[in-house]
């Protein structure tokens, strides 16, 4: 059964199971952690896992599955999915530990800024020159306590016919120099199937 840090708005579904796992890019991620699949995991996160108690089985000891910056507090991750979707919220899970005083820890996001229906991944550099579909700002009161999990409604208008998504993390919520994200869920409804390899490029969203 899927793990769900948050709860699900009223008439809308989980469509994570549409992302394409296959054309999924990440770029300036710690190789030492987990990679773009490890966000879309159906499974409870293991660093939630150990808060709650629970005993880990032998093969999730010592798992990183996470997603966490490598040079920089940056990352860019594109998403194509199988089928067209209406994009209603999106749920981000971020767990990173309680800081010490001999480590510097991953921070949670909390500028996001996301790009529909883009024909692959932006640059970092590419991304500051084109207008976003919507930009997000994060605040500590916006994560949830007990799952690490932050739900963003996203404007339903802009995200009604979206074969692609591209998210823009531009920093994190605190001083460190790292960001960390443990799964991306995708909340709304399923359109029409497209043929996989033939995500044509839409032209850039006209500003608001």
């Amino acid at each position: 059964m899927a793990w769900f840090g948050s709860s699900l708005p009223k008439s809308y579904k989980d469509v994570t199971d549409q992302v394409d796992i296959k054309g999924l890019d990440l770029l300036n991620s710690d190789n030492n952690h987990g990679n773009a699949r490890t966000l879309f995991d159906s499974s409870k996160p293991t660093a939630l896992k150990i808060l709650d108690g629970e005993n880990l089985p032998p093969e999730e000891e010592g798992l990183k599955d996470w997603v966490e910056s490598d040079t920089d507090e940056q990352l860019m991750l594109f998403v194509p999915f199988q089928s067209t979707l209406k994009i209603h919220t999106l749920h981000v899970t971020s767990l990173p530990p309680k800081k010490t005083a001999k480590e510097d820890i991953p921070m949670r996001p909390k500028t996001i800024q996301i790009y529909t229906n883009r024909a692959h991944i932006l640059g970092f550099e590419e991304a500051e020159d084109i207008p976003a579909t919507q930009a997000i700002e994060l605040n500590e009161a916006d994560w949830d306590g007990g799952t690490g999990t932050a739900k963003i409604e996203l404007r339903f208008v802009k995200f009604q016919n979206v074969s692609s998504m591209v998210l823009f993390v531009i920093d994190g919520n605190g001083d460190g120099e790292k960001v960390r994200i443990d799964r991306l869920k995708i909340i709304g409804e399923t359109g029409e199937k497209r043929e996989l390899g033939k995500l044509e490029k839409i032209g850039d969203e006209p500003g608001e």
